[in-house]
């Protein structure tokens, strides 16, 4: 697995390398937003870390532009910025992931192999189901093109069922690919909570129960 690790801190940066490295991941260091940017796109990487606070440009422009340019590289943001709305700027931008300073590596670790397993799949530059579609780069979902305020949960488990239309998807894996939480303090009840808010938003019949399966999106 090949990372570029996106850090201006020269301390942080090698003790990030250094740890990664001894992981068995294949490390790139960039100190700022620019070579940040030229790297991600001429670069083959498994994932990027980005700190925010960044010489030339900040990490929300830097994701925000590979987005722009249909680059799906998966974007874990790590920043001292932990405020709320620092958060959901960075996912509203494009990141697939958002871990505050100070961290510890061994949560970093487990975040960024969580990360990896999620994004295994294409990334095309529009998803639809019949009237939704939800565009990636923009973070948009409309339904017969009216627009669709969806949270974030409800956004990333849409996202997960569009990207596998044809699969009957478990409780336990949506609770782990969307949530990330296996075990984690989260119910299977929970899925079927979210699978009810989109059921309201986008009309009951998008998403089927399949009795003792799981879901899936209707045919």
């Amino acid at each position: 697995m090949r990372l570029l690790v996106v850090e201006d801190e020269a301390r942080l940066a090698r003790a990030l390398r250094r740890g990664l490295t001894a992981d068995g991941f294949t490390v790139d260091v960039a100190p700022d937003g620019v070579s940040a940017l030229t790297r991600a796109r001429e670069g083959q990487y498994d994932a990027v870390l980005l700190d925010v606070m960044l010489p030339g440009l900040s990490g929300y422009e830097v994701v925000r532009r590979l987005r722009a340019e249909n680059n799906w590289v998966p974007v874990m943001m790590v920043s001292a910025k932990d405020g709320p709305y620092d958060q959901a700027d960075g996912l509203d931008y494009g990141a697939d992931d958002y871990l505050t300073k100070p961290f510890d590596y061994v949560v970093l670790l487990a975040r960024l192999r969580a990360l990896l397993r999620r994004q295994s799949d294409p990334r095309p530059p529009v998803l639809s189901h019949g009237d939704i579609r939800l565009d990636p780069a923009t973070r948009v979902v409309t339904l017969a093109g009216a627009d669709v305020s969806l949270s974030r949960r409800e956004y990333g488990l849409l996202e997960f069922f569009l990207r596998h239309p044809d699969r009957v998807v478990t409780k336990t894996e949506l609770l782990d690919r969307v949530w990330d939480a296996r075990g984690v303090g989260y119910e299977p009840n929970t899925v079927e909570v979210y699978v009810g808010y989109l059921r309201r938003k986008l009309g009951s019949g998008v998403i089927e129960t399949v009795r003792g399966a799981g879901y899936r999106l209707a045919r």
